[in-house]
């Protein structure tokens, strides 16, 4: 009989170390705890030396990162008329950051039998709000709701296209406020917005879907709000078109 062979050590470490595992011991357990990464003192083979630091306290302290303060708007300095807004809103430098050049004014009337509130500009925008892909869908929207453009006032909450903006400092910086004065000098009969974004600056807190939300209180009163994604998620998304007509079917009876 051909005596057996004792397997590779590697192989015998390797296998030892399955059988443990399938009897549910992955780890190594001891009854004291060991200070594994302290040195130890050269004048003993197992006693540990502790290892202090030739830092001061103050010194060994890690600060904790601050985030800076958003610059915040002073609400008085915000235009009291539609016709000086638009100015300001073209020039104003704590709307945000970038070349004033590249800001895109709202259009429209006060009084308007809809007033459409987007978080930017799109990308193709220079002369006009909404020019590119959402203007278009939107004017398709605005068709089926029996609505010309005469009849709809165009606003963002931002001046001009700004992609991957930190909204948590837009809220800080007061743009909320500059969002609830613009609403109140539009004056319009209904309020649409699309984007999720802007529902905080309004003082809607997120745990209310849209759906939810029929009303808003701003400076001049209460009027009815049709809450929706934002028109680029429309346009991923078509189906959710249907969704928006359902809304405004309920907001228009």
């Amino acid at each position: 009989m051909t005596p057996r062979q004792n397997p590779p050590l590697a192989e015998a470490i390797a296998g030892a170390l399955e059988w443990w595992r399938d009897a549910g011991v992955d780890c190594a357990f001891l009854d004291e705890p060991v200070a594994w990464l302290t040195p130890k003192n050269p004048a003993s083979n197992d006693l540990p030396i502790e290892v202090k630091s030739a830092r001061t306290p103050a010194e060994a302290r890690v600060p904790e990162p601050v985030s800076p303060q958003a610059p915040r708007l002073d609400p008085a300095s915000i235009p009291a008329t539609l016709d000086s807004f638009a100015a300001w809103w073209l020039n104003e430098p704590q709307l945000a950051e970038g070349a004033l050049n590249t800001r895109v004014a709202p259009r429209g009337s006060a009084g308007a039998e809809l007033m459409i509130v987007v978080p930017e500009p799109e990308r193709e925008d220079s002369e006009r709000l909404l020019s590119g892909p959402q203007g278009r869908l939107l004017d398709a929207m605005l068709s089926t709701f029996g609505l010309s453009h005469d009849q709809v006032y165009f606003a963002s909450v931002i001046p001009r296209h700004l992609p991957g903006a930190d909204w948590g400092h837009v809220a800080s910086s007061g743009l909320g406020l500059v969002l609830e004065r613009h609403i109140a000098l539009a004056a319009p009969k209904r309020l649409a917005v699309f984007g999720s974004n802007i529902l905080p600056l309004l003082s809607h807190a997120p745990p209310q879907g849209p759906a939810d939300l029929r009303k808003i209180n701003h400076e001049g009163g209460n009027m009815s709000m049709l809450a929706c994604r934002s028109l680029a998620a429309l346009l991923e998304q078509p189906r959710w078109k249907a969704r928006v007509w359902h809304r405004w079917l309920e907001m228009t009876e």
